[in-house]
């Protein structure tokens, strides 16, 4: 492999808080290490359209601490069509651009994976709130998105529990439920519901009914969003128990913030080591969180892998809800 003299970044799909710090991480990295760093704005759509600009130290000053990112996010499902995929190639190519590295969660890796067969050098970064790659025990964002429902929760157990009252919760992550099962958990709710867990009125009605015997002021329920409508759940659970229940869809609200300290911290380590890689020849690669060790991973053996981090601490808060 040649030498690399010039990488690029990009953060693609929705955003994460922490994907800034990571970005900030490579460019002071990258410049550190003799190379020129550029920034592809708004995803694959601003690679496509040749929207790529040179980042500098100051670029990426006072932006450790921000949420989103500076680059911009868009989607492009027509990048999956490889005549598409092949003009951001060429995109970068004609910059003299050696390497990408690429922020964002399973489309975007799979977007590095046909850049990569191209003979760009890739190396993707897990940043996604849901936490749903599998090849990185935690991603970019899931820590700070998790905060932002738990905060969200204490608050409304407060009212629910001056109103007798019960609260349903909808959080996002449609196919992975990891934050509803991490503030499910950390907000001490009586029932987790996600697409894993499956879901019956009727079981939501026996921890209804099963805290009304018990004389209770409140219940917390987290369902993950997409299971059914919160909203005409909630009509129903104080139709036919009596027991008062109102809905709260946190919605992208969960996206936004400043990063927590761990996202932070999580997101250098991540940037500065997909540099090493970069500048050690490896490409076609992504990088995971396995262990409290950042490793690098073949993209194609990340989309066989699967994990179970958090399911197992909300078994027994479903287990004993009605209990």
């Amino acid at each position: 492999m040649k030498k690399i003299h010039k990488i690029a970044v990009l953060t693609s799909g929705g955003d994460a808080p922490g994907m800034n710090a990571a970005i900030r991480a490579i460019v002071r990295s990258g410049i550190n290490n003799g190379l020129e760093v550029y920034g592809v704005y708004n995803g694959y759509l601003g690679l496509v359209q040749n929207d790529i600009r040179p980042l500098t130290r100051g670029s990426v000053t006072n932006i450790i601490n921000r949420g989103g990112t500076i680059l911009g996010t868009a989607r492009l499902p027509e990048f999956a069509d490889m005549e598409v995929t092949k003009k951001g190639a060429d995109n970068l190519k004609k910059l003299g651009i050696d390497a990408l590295v690429v922020i964002g969660g399973d489309g975007t890796y799979r977007g590095a994976k046909r850049l990569h067969d191209l003979g760009i050098h890739c190396v993707g970064i897990p940043g996604t709130i849901d936490n749903d790659i599998a090849s990185s025990e935690i991603t970019i964002g899931f820590d700070t998105a998790v905060n932002t429902a738990v905060e969200c929760i204490d608050k409304l157990r407060d009212t629910s529990n001056s109103h007798q009252r019960c609260s349903i919760i909808e959080v996002m992550g449609r196919h992975c439920g990891d934050i509803a099962y991490a503030a499910g958990v950390a907000g001490g709710c009586d029932l987790i519901v996600t697409s894993e867990t499956g879901y019956t009125v009727e079981r939501v009605m026996e921890v209804v009914n099963r805290a009304k015997e018990q004389q209770r002021r409140h219940i917390l329920i987290v369902f993950t969003e997409h299971i059914t409508d919160v909203d005409a759940l909630a009509k129903k659970i104080k139709d036919e128990t009596g027991f008062d229940s109102r809905a709260t869809i946190l919605g992208h609200i969960q996206r936004g913030g400043i990063p927590t300290p761990f996202d932070r911290v999580l997101a250098t380590r991540f940037g500065v080591v997909a540099v090493q890689e970069l500048l050690a020849g490896n490409s076609g690669i992504v990088l995971g969180l396995q262990h409290n060790e950042i490793v690098p991973i073949e993209i194609e053996e990340s989309f066989k892998m699967t994990k179970n981090i958090f399911r197992k601490y909300a078994v027994e808060v479903n287990t004993n809800a009605s209990k």
